[in-house]
């Protein structure tokens, strides 16, 4: 019989969590695991270009299914993979990192091993790593099942990463398989649901108009199904912010756009502002996403819905689940929602420009007309995230971008993990030629795995949303230009791509009806001006402007 060791339990847990690949890159630290993981029969083993693109791409994977792992090794792995785990961190992403450590017996002894600082501190990386999880361990072959539970627990609760560092002794450690599963629901107080729902109808059972603001974090508590339930009691106007576009059904009655705050869109800060009460489900107010801070909403009409928390006109109700709140405001709204007011029929608007150029408007305009139910939309930070929160999502579709942490680069390997944990649906990714600069490598392991996203890279010849906030003339916004149709034939030798370049509208909707059903990776640089945002951009850089000049 084969032995069963800590790797193995480790890989029982992640499976038993949904995790079905590793992303990461080998390191001679974490070679033996890896030996465990290639394998195994359920989790398959994803390489990537380096570890910051791992760690994005982890991330994406973790969007889209859940929660995702990632192995680096010691010290230089994991620094590089910092990054990536930190906007993981800042958005609430379960993703587990492993990193292979040094033997036991040498870090005992402080022996002087690559990949250290020499000094014989082996927790230097450790503690960096503990304020960007959620949970850290370091494993021993006497605690390490309790703690890869601990951590996992944590990490699935909270949705945030967690940290597991495993010598390589302790890998190969001999352990008992998990004697139960891990219980990561969390859970409410009675005495607290209760208080919720009589304050929460204090305010609706007065109300006539009510209006309904969901974001991301519903989403990473998966309560789309419970949000659609309300909805579906009464069509009072609903919204979205950007990073929390695909939680609500945007095609359901009553949906009135995205909301930005004094940013936003003819009408939509009006619905969800100018009400008796406002319900705010999974919402953070980031300044990116609100113009600045500009939203306007008295703390007596709001309901606020957090993970583990509610507030009712800032009276604060803990421990109450989002998923139990939502039911006793199922509940009200049974018993309510007759009186409150409906949305206002708000058809989707279509921008004219007849330029023959790609105009921001042109591009979006096309956007709209080219996506379909099921996508999965990635629009890097920049131009191309905040053109994507004018877009009517069809059902189904999930929109990815990282507009709190907002590292650019980020979308192109999150694309890849994304695909590879949906590799049925259509992915669609929208990046920046600047953007697209710091993680192209990853193209090449799109093509070694077969993956066939559509990937529109906007090329408006460096950062234009820094010229925008600063220095518009200034060569630090200038970057190398790129032959960009010709990398997917430099990134692989025997993967299927095609590309184009598109400088004018017909040609862009040309190559559009063309990728229905795209057989391989399709690569489409969009010529544009490199002056030329999208109207919230536009609204939201000059905030940026003004705040960081003081």
């Amino acid at each position: 019989m084969q032995r069963f060791t800590v790797g193995d339990y480790l890989l029982t847990r992640l499976q038993e969590i949904g995790i079905g690949h590793l992303f990461g890159v080998p390191g001679d630290y974490n070679l033996q695991f890896l030996d465990r993981v290639i394998a195994h029969q359920d989790i398959g083993w994803v390489g990537c270009a380096n570890e910051l693109n791992a760690a994005y791409a982890a991330d994406g994977y973790a969007r889209c299914r859940g929660a995702a792992a990632l192995l680096t090794t010691f010290g230089v792995g994991e620094l590089s993979a910092i990054n990536g785990i930190a906007g993981s961190f800042a958005e609430y992403v379960p993703v587990i990192q492993v990193v292979g450590a040094p033997a036991s017996e040498a870090q005992k002894r402080g022996d002087c091993v690559h990949h250290s600082l020499g000094d014989g501190d082996f927790r230097h990386f450790l503690r960096m790593a503990g304020d960007v999880n959620a949970a850290t361990a370091q494993l021993s072959a006497g605690n390490a099942t309790a703690e890869i539970d601990r951590v996992l627990t944590t990490a699935m609760r909270e949705k945030r990463p967690g940290y597991l560092m495993l010598a390589v002794d302790v890998a190969e450690a001999e352990v008992a398989p998990p004697a139960a599963p891990l219980d990561v629901a969390p859970i409410s107080s009675e005495q607290a649901r209760r208080a919720f729902r009589a304050a929460a109808e204090q305010l609706l059972g007065q109300a006539r108009r009510v209006a309904l603001l969901a974001d991301f974090l519903a989403g990473r508590w998966g309560q789309q199904e419970a949000l659609a339930r309300l909805r579906q009691r009464r069509a009072i106007p609903c919204a979205t912010l950007l990073m929390g576009k695909g939680v609500l059904d945007e095609q359901q009655p009553g949906y009135v756009g995205t909301y930005a705050a004094a940013g936003s869109e003819s009408g939509v800060s009006e619905a969800i502002e100018h009400t008796d009460v406002t319900l705010c489900v999974g919402v953070r107010f980031t300044d990116t996403l609100t113009a600045g801070f500009t939203q306007n909403f008295a703390t007596s009409q709001l309901i606020d819905l957090q993970p583990f928390a509610a507030s009712v006109a800032g009276e604060r109700f803990a421990p109450l689940t989002m998923a139990d709140a939502l039911s006793e405001l199922e509940t009200l709204f049974a018993r309510y929602g007759e009186r409150w007011a409906l949305a206002p029929h708000a058809p989707l608007a279509e921008a004219v420009d007849e330029a023959a150029y790609i105009s921001q408007t042109a591009f979006w305009r096309a956007m709209q007309h080219f996506l379909q139910p099921g996508d999965i939309i990635l629009a890097d930070q920049g131009t191309a995230a905040f053109g994507a929160a004018a877009l009517r999502l069809p059902p189904g579709a999930q929109l990815l971008v990282q507009p709190l942490w907002g590292s650019i680069g980020y979308t192109l390997p999150a694309a890849f993990g994304a695909q590879t944990a949906a590799p049925a649906q259509r992915v669609i990714l929208i990046t920046g030629d600047g953007s697209a600069q710091l993680t192209i490598q990853e193209l090449g392991s799109m093509l070694r795995d077969g993956q066939r996203p559509v990937i529109f890279l906007l090329n408006n010849e460096g950062y234009t949303v820094e010229r925008a906030i600063h220095g518009a003339t200034q060569r630090y916004n200038d970057i190398a230009q790129w032959n960009w149709t010709a990398l997917p034939q430099a990134f692989c030798l025997h993967g299927q791509a095609q590309s184009w370049r598109v400088t004018e509208c017909v040609q862009l909707e040309e190559v559009m009806a063309r990728l229905q059903a795209p057989d391989c990776l399709t690569l489409i640089e969009v010529a544009m001006h490199k002056d030329d945002l999208p109207p919230l951009l536009r609204k939201v850089t000059a905030c940026l402007a003004q705040r960081n000049g003081g």
